[in-house]
């Protein structure tokens, strides 16, 4: 009898909605966009952070860099003699990289120079070129995005860069990135050590850090902590906290987005009070007729109860699934530039948040019951009116 009751009451609420279109598709629709915005900031952020947790899969587990007067400066290669004897490390590669700024295109590069052969499983890095392969001396691997912007036909053309001293330096071009790696490739130059050290003028015997690669990841804080003690003027960071940094960098940004956010969230719920509390002549009348047909105080409640329901469970269906929607198939457009921050190449990333019960819920909890509050009081107002309310 109590279902029944209650199946008549939502009939009736879907009527009631529909005989009041304009007025509910107004507030579905507002509410569908502060739900778009929230849902799309918290799947961004987690999608961005499922990203970094995978291309970080591939990274050493530990890097050194030297560090003088709290800033980074070249490490000489004699460092690696003191680095003999410690247990578990598995290998430990030179690298070069830095920035090359690009005044034409007003854009930066990431140069690294490395040795893939002396890498675990860089035989394997060729799998990612979308052709051509690992350069040699005088070559470069070049990411889409350099591509793009310079206008390079790919494998055989020639890309010229300045050293310090503006004399000029020219690379052939033996492989591209593919589409799949842009996150990490996308404004990348690979070369040789030799390549790199003259392009940025570095002395004979220098790299920017060593990558360590261990045997066992169960070892490297150990690892990382023997690093330290015998290299104390440097910087030992392992693969875990560039992983928690680039948490917290999403987070912090995520984070004030949806501060940001929250102002919508609390105008749109100051609407719908005002709207609720705000009844029409023809709105108390219908409640009046309720009352005189056998209605309920209890009944009204339910009603408006059903009423709010329907607009706001609506508005989270369609809001979150058009959050996701541009997340996966737009690529975050909307918010992307201000998570991963400014550049003049942006690398195309196909995100695909999973979706969790836990965020769904959250973003359910943070906007809908604040609207369902907020028709709680009108709804009761609007019960207890008698019934010769109807006359005016």
């Amino acid at each position: 009898m109590l279902f029944e009751k209650q199946l008549n009451i939502l009939d009736y609420a879907l009527q009631s909605l529909w005989r009041r279109r304009l007025k509910s598709g107004g507030i579905i629709v507002i509410f569908t966009a502060v739900i778009f915005l929230v849902a799309s900031f918290q799947l961004t952020v987690k999608a961005l952070n499922d990203e970094a947790d995978r291309d970080l899969g591939t990274a050493p587990e530990i890097t050194i860099q030297k560090i003088t007067a709290g800033r980074q400066e070249p490490i000489p290669l004699a460092y690696l003699d003191k680095l003999t004897g410690i247990w578990g490390i598995r290998q430990i590669v030179p690298r070069i990289w830095g920035y090359y700024f690009d005044a034409t295109a007003k854009a930066n590069y990431t140069i690294i120079g490395v040795n893939p052969l002396k890498m675990p499983l860089g035989d394997r890095l060729g799998g990612v070129l979308a052709g051509g392969h690992l350069p040699a001396a005088g070559e470069a691997v070049i990411g889409r995005g350099i591509q793009k912007i310079l206008h390079l036909s790919g494998k055989g053309a020639m890309l010229s860069m300045f050293r310090p001293d503006l004399t000029l330096k020219t690379f052939k071009i033996s492989g591209v990135f593919k589409q799949n790696s842009d996150i990490l490739t996308y404004d990348t130059i690979l070369m040789n050590l030799a390549d790199s050290r003259d392009l940025f003028a570095m002395r004979k015997g220098q790299v920017t850090d060593f990558c360590v690669y261990v045997a066992n990841p169960k070892e490297v804080e150990t690892i990382a902590r023997k690093i330290a003690d015998r290299l104390p003027s440097t910087r030992v960071v392992s693969r875990n906290q560039i992983k928690e940094t680039y948490r917290a960098v999403f987070g912090w940004r995520g984070g004030f987005g949806s501060i940001c956010l929250l102002t919508a969230i609390a105008a749109f719920i100051i609407l719908a009070w005002d709207k609720a509390s705000g009844m029409s002549p023809d709105e108390r009348k219908e409640v009046a007729i309720l009352k005189v047909l056998g209605w309920q105080t209890a009944d009204v409640l339910g009603l408006r109860f059903w009423e709010g329901f329907i607009v706001s469970f609506l508005s989270f269906l369609m809001g979150y699934s058009l959050a996701y929607l541009h997340v996966c198939f737009f690529s975050a457009e909307l918010f992307r530039p201000i998570l991963v921050g400014w550049s003049v190449i942006y690398p195309t990333l196909n995100l695909r948040p999973a979706i969790e019960f836990s965020d769904a819920l959250l973003i359910f909890t943070l906007v809908v019951p604040p609207y369902m509050a907020a028709t709680i009081i009108p709804a009761w107002r609007s019960a207890i009116i008698p019934p010769d309310a109807a006359v005016n």
